[in-house]
């Protein structure tokens, strides 16, 4: 069976990259891989989402609604967009981020007293489709690693220690140190590893991982 991971976020997020690091990963690690990617208007601070699909039988580059193993949210709203793409009690590594659409920025500037969204919200409903919602502060691992722009691959990080995920880690450094650019490899290559230690703080408190 193919593995099924839903990513999403908005434009400048680092999507196009992550997919091509595992892309490159499956090659090394002779695996299939398909994809089916949606830029949208990227460069508005538009959504933006791909469908990766690992697996021998994985023939289709589109996910069927209610199928992904995983999604990974590098913004949360976009999260809870795209939930009905998870199968019942699948995965979600959701960032804790929200970037308010332009338009939702300009009414929250107009009335003082307009909210949006929360993260607690965002979780509450997506929790009616799986318990299994691990939320990762990928910006404050992104800084620790010594590069903001790395929030992409602390989630790299955190997906690889899946006990279901079908790459091993040495394809997945390998693929980073090739895709990336390569003043930032290094940085890079600490996110990953700062989002591996991350996610058996919390992601694998809900689903099986594997050992250390």
């Amino acid at each position: 069976m193919s593995f099924d991971i839903f990513l999403c976020g908005v434009g400048g997020q680092g999507l196009v990259l992550l997919t091509s690091v595992i892309g490159n990963a499956c090659v090394k690690a002779g695996k299939r891989a398909i994809t089916g990617e949606m830029y949208g208007l990227s460069q508005r601070s538009g959504t933006v989402f791909v469908h990766m699909r690992v697996g021998d039988d994985a023939y289709s580059p589109l996910i069927p609604y209610g199928a992904a193993d995983v999604i990974i949210a590098l913004e949360g709203m976009e999260a809870l967009r795209y939930v009905e793409f998870l199968k019942k009690g699948g995965i979600i590594l959701m960032n804790k981020r929200l970037m308010h659409p332009p338009i939702e920025t300009s009414k929250l500037l107009k009335d003082k007293q307009a909210k949006y969204i929360t993260i607690d919200e965002i979780v509450s409903k997506l929790k009616e489709w799986t318990p299994n919602v691990a939320v990762v502060d990928g910006l404050s691992i992104a800084k620790e690693s010594g590069n903001l722009n790395a929030e992409n691959t602390v989630f790299l990080g955190c997906i690889s220690v899946l006990k279901d995920f079908p790459l091993e880690e040495k394809f997945i450094r390998e693929s980073i140190s090739q895709v990336v650019p390569e003043k930032s490899i290094e940085q890079n290559l600490k996110a990953f590893e700062l989002g591996r230690k991350s996610a058996y703080d919390s992601l694998c408190k809900l689903v099986s991982c594997k050992q250390v």
